[in-house]
């Protein structure tokens, strides 16, 4: 069955039983079905300059899950994009990445490519690589292809040079093009520190011997080394027998440390450096000063300890790290109070010192975390941290700063916004230079984007 109103084309699907469970429910709960809007309203007007797709991936479990057992990062993946070209939006699509589970939940034949590691979800961010489209996901699956315009193509093994699985969040060298990546898999012995290259090829594979098989969700880079995060979540035998979707739990009493690796070089080169227990999915940058590191970090206190679906134990918060690496000591120092994640800067200064970084304001009212909020703009020198409201009832994930000019505030800052009012979302275009002034434009949505993980901008060829 499928119907088109005024353009809007949708695909019911299997429906989904919703529970009380907060991973499901709200912001977060699931739509059940696929859609193509074509010729969408423009709110504003949309710059000329932008042109090509802003792509969204995230957790939208496509059937009935067990609410004692269900996770929030396991979701099946949903990739959202917008097309945006001569300052028109000419398409919105919302696609399930074909894994096997979704092919036989929806009767098609599965698609091509090798599965790794048994996982073949893919539901934690999507790039543009070499002219192609992936969803990407940690701990062990395998990229997987999609057309522009979301449909899946295959797994993919990058032309037969990756040898395992990959990793959520590379970091592209502004000066190269090439991807760093550090991925892990609970079987495979160590880290994988992954060099792929602009042109979509693995150039190298290098181990980096670590024990207990961490949870690497990120890494960092700079001009001239890699950060590695072994922090103390940790595969957990008993927990992943006793049934649980995502076995990784906090390891009380295992050391928390930073690996330093010269950026392209080998995983024996690892240096290591001690810091207080902790854990951070995400840095917001990396740069070189001298002989010293400066990371900036959203950090957590613990991670799935006393909360096991979901990242709620403790606030996510700015912090700076500082690796001097003629003492061997690290300085550790909290930059701000506001509660935020999500952290990104312009592309153009990953690994680079940046001005200015972006996030989605976390409440934490209650104790626990609630994702999805007001964009905070961090002063990346001075560490002051702006909350720019949105409007009553509007809400955001992660922003992407589309760069136009040479400045870092040159540009536009882009996100998936849900209005409450309306139960629909919106994606939303803000100046970078002057995100407070509100909206330069809104492209209306036909259907609520439920609240996800990463995405990024990816121009037209």
């Amino acid at each position: 069955m499928s119907n088109r109103v005024r353009g809007f084309e949708s695909h019911p699907l299997r429906q989904m039983t919703v529970t009380d469970d907060k991973w499901i429910s709200g912001l977060y709960a699931p739509v059940h079905e696929e859609t193509t809007a074509l010729d969408l309203e423009v709110v504003g007007s949309l710059p000329a300059e932008l042109d090509g797709r802003y792509l969204r991936n995230g957790p939208n479990p496509l059937g009935p899950v067990d609410p004692a057992t269900h996770h929030w990062f396991v979701g099946d993946a949903m990739v959202h994009g917008v097309r945006l070209e001569s300052g028109r939006a000419s398409w919105y699509r919302s696609r399930w990445v074909r894994t096997d589970a979704v092919s036989d939940a929806l009767g098609e034949p599965r698609s091509p490519g090798e599965r790794h590691g048994g996982r073949d979800n893919a539901n934690t961010n999507v790039i543009g690589l070499a002219g192609r489209t992936y969803a990407i996901v940690e701990a062990g699956a395998r990229p997987v292809e999609l057309t522009d315009e979301l449909e899946t193509v295959c797994h993919s093994d990058f032309g037969g040079t990756l040898p395992n699985g990959y990793t959520a969040h590379p970091k592209v060298d502004p000066a190269t093009g090439d991807l760093h990546a550090v991925a892990y898999h609970w079987a495979i012995p160590g880290l994988q520190y992954i060099v792929v290259g602009a042109d979509g090829l693995v150039r190298s594979v290098e181990t980096i011997d670590v024990d207990d098989g961490p949870m690497v969700h990120d890494c960092s880079i700079t001009e001239r080394w890699l950060v590695v995060y072994d922090l103390p979540v940790t595969f957990d035998m008993t927990t992943a027998l006793s049934g649980a979707t995502f076995p990784y739990t906090w390891n009380e009493g295992r050391p928390a440390r930073l690996g330093v690796v010269p950026l392209g070089g080998s995983g024996a080169e690892v240096r290591w450096f001690d810091i207080d227990p902790c854990y951070v999915f995400h840095p917001l940058n990396a740069y070189d000063d001298g002989d010293r590191i400066v990371l900036d970090v959203v950090r957590y206190p613990k991670m799935f300890d006393r909360h096991r679906q979901g990242p709620d134990d403790g606030p996510p918060l700015l912090w700076r790290w500082t690796i001097d690496l003629t003492t061997g000591v690290v300085t550790e120092s909290q930059r701000s109070d506001v509660p935020l994640e999500f952290p990104r800067v312009d592309e153009r200064r990953v690994g680079r010192q940046a001005r200015f970084g972006y996030a989605s304001w976390v409440d934490t009212a209650d104790g626990t975390n609630e994702f999805g909020g007001d964009l905070v703009r961090v002063d990346v020198e001075s560490g002051d941290v702006d909350r720019i409201s949105l409007g009553a009832g509007r809400l955001s994930g992660e922003w992407v700063m589309v760069p136009n000019g040479p400045g870092e505030t040159d540009g536009w800052l882009v996100s998936f916004v849900h209005d409450r009012a309306s139960d629909r979302s919106e994606l939303v275009v803000l100046s970078a230079a002057a995100p407070a002034d509100g909206p330069v434009a809104r492209v209306l949505l036909p259907a609520r984007v439920p609240l996800g993980f990463h995405g990024n901008w990816v121009p037209s060829a």
